[in-house]
């Protein structure tokens, strides 16, 4: 018997085929046609690479193009808030920044980083074919979610004390606790909607999210309106708001998925199997958040340091410019991540390791162009940019400055979040949070105050040290993933639907 060739088999038919047989829900599946061209030895590389890059393409910005949409529309929900509570006065703008930029982006990292776990189980379930898999992954994602969001909530509830610990006014922290409790519902409105996102973009489920994303946002800013200007709730009403706008997605997002045939055999309803294998998956759980929550952190510690120079008001002006514009680039790089992961982990699980391989060279090649016009619009317009947020000539110069070290960053992110997905459908996750920790922490945070405070380079520096660790992270993901045996990702995933297949075996015959 051909020793290869039977290798070859296993990899692209479909893993755990045992009856009975599971039928693929309505909608779109995990297609071979990509295994297939980039297996057609008949075809030149040239034509091979063609028709691989145009369905590949294709596939890619079904994914990412209502995935930035998403991210986007749900940060700007964030934002009105924000922006509506500064009409009210410098006090209240104050305290929603804080509550918004500190607090609250605490909880959001922790929670999209722990739900990153269904994009990896979910993802590789799904190209096997093993539907159910991913109703099992939600719902299990969702109770760990909820546990965590208890203590997130014991923080919120003692925000006031804690703010003061760290350097606040007693006046400011009063004012953004306020605002604080009001979002302590949306912690579990969190630990509800990403599982959900992530379960439906694993079946390459997007557009829905997106199109609720929208229509919440109009709904979102006449309710913020009504309950400040008309009704005088306040802070308090504000955050609530703000809250009861994240549960209405959740709420909407889930009755989508019990009445989309789509989603009929992904999701066959609650089970006590949510229960069973709580512990590793909140190791990867755990896992993500880290990983996710080191970068999240990173850029706050940077401002913590900012306050620290001789002249820290520009300073914290001009990184707060520049850090502005580099999160919303940083949403299209977040779509892209979102794309990343389905496609590779739907890949893997479908036995399919040159597909997979060759969507991690086409997204990120993709993902740094776009980056790269958005560098070169910074350029052109470095002069004048910041007078979108503040119409101070001193202000502008120190942008100007960093708009090169911005450039730069932009174009590190457009292929750094990539990887990251790619990290996370492959299930990566420890390992990038290793990598982080060493870059950031170990290499940027000391390079950036050297420069800053040793070097007087002020702002310039510590950007520079965000810079170095953003390079150095790249490089160290860049080389991982362009030496990954795919092939032995296959198996991995193989293994992970495997341990799943065994649980269920053992949980129908304790039943």
């Amino acid at each position: 018997m051909d020793t290869s060739s039977t290798q070859d088999n296993e990899l692209t038919e479909p893993i755990l085929s045992d009856p009975p047989v599971v039928f693929p829900p309505e909608g779109e599946e995990v297609s071979s046609e990509l295994e297939e061209i980039l297996s057609d030895t008949s075809l030149t590389n040239l034509r091979r690479y063609q028709k691989a890059t145009s369905v590949e393409m294709y596939s890619l910005t079904r994914l990412a193009a209502p995935a930035i949409i998403m991210y986007l529309l749900n940060n700007v929900t964030s934002m009105s808030t924000q922006i509506f509570c500064g009409q009210l006065g410098n006090l209240q703008l104050a305290a929603a920044s804080l509550g918004n930029n500190g607090v609250q982006l605490f909880a959001f990292g922790v929670m999209l980083g722990m739900g990153s776990a269904v994009e990896t189980l979910c993802g590789q379930a799904y190209g096997a074919h093993q539907y159910p898999m991913l109703g099992i992954y939600l719902q299990r994602s969702t109770i760990l979610l909820m546990l965590t969001g208890i203590p997130l909530a014991v923080i919120y509830v003692y925000s006031r004390p804690l703010l003061i610990l760290i350097g606040q006014s007693k006046e400011i922290a009063a004012a953004a606790s306020i605002f604080i409790y009001g979002l302590i519902p949306q912690i579990f409105a969190y630990a509800a909607n990403f599982p959900i996102q992530k379960f439906l973009q694993a079946q390459s489920i997007v557009n829905p999210s997106a199109y609720i994303a929208a229509t919440m946002l109009v709904v979102h800013i006449g309710l913020t309106y009504l309950g400040l200007y008309v009704w005088g709730w306040g802070l308090l009403g504000a955050s609530l708001i703000l809250s009861f706008s994240w549960w209405v997605i959740v709420v909407a997002q889930f009755v989508y998925i019990l009445t989309s045939q789509r989603t009929k055999e992904t999701w066959t309803g609650f089970s006590m199997q949510a229960f069973s294998g709580l512990w590793p998956f909140f190791k990867l759980s755990l896992a993500s958040a880290v990983m996710l929550c080191l970068e999240t952190w990173y850029f706050q510690i940077l401002v913590l340091i900012a306050g620290l120079l001789p002249n820290p008001t520009i300073a914290l002006d001009s990184l707060a410019v520049c850090g502005t514009i580099l999160g919303w680039v940083l949403m299209i790089s977040i779509g892209f991540n979102a794309a990343a992961s389905v496609r590779v982990s739907n890949e893997l699980g479908a036995g399919h390791p040159k597909s997979a391989a060759f969507s991690v060279v086409v997204v990120t090649l993709t993902s740094f162009v776009v980056a790269l016009i958005c560098a070169i619009i910074l350029m052109i317009f470095r002069d004048v940019i910041s007078y979108i947020f503040t119409g101070g000539e001193v202000v502008a110069e120190a942008v100007s400055e960093l708009v090169p070290l911005l450039a730069l960053s932009v174009l590190l992110n457009g292929i750094q979040p990539v990887l990251s997905g790619v990290a996370v459908g492959c299930g990566w996750q420890a390992f990038v949070a290793y990598v982080n920790v060493g870059c950031y922490y170990v290499i940027g945070v000391p390079f950036g105050c050297l420069l800053a405070f040793y070097f007087e380079l002020g702002a310039k520096g510590i950007w520079s040290g965000l810079v170095a660790g953003m390079t150095m992270q790249t490089v160290i993901l860049l080389w991982v993933t362009f030496r990954t045996d795919w092939n032995k990702e296959v198996e991995q995933s193989r293994n992970r639907v495997d341990t799943w297949k065994h649980d269920k075996e053992e949980a129908l015959l304790h039943s």
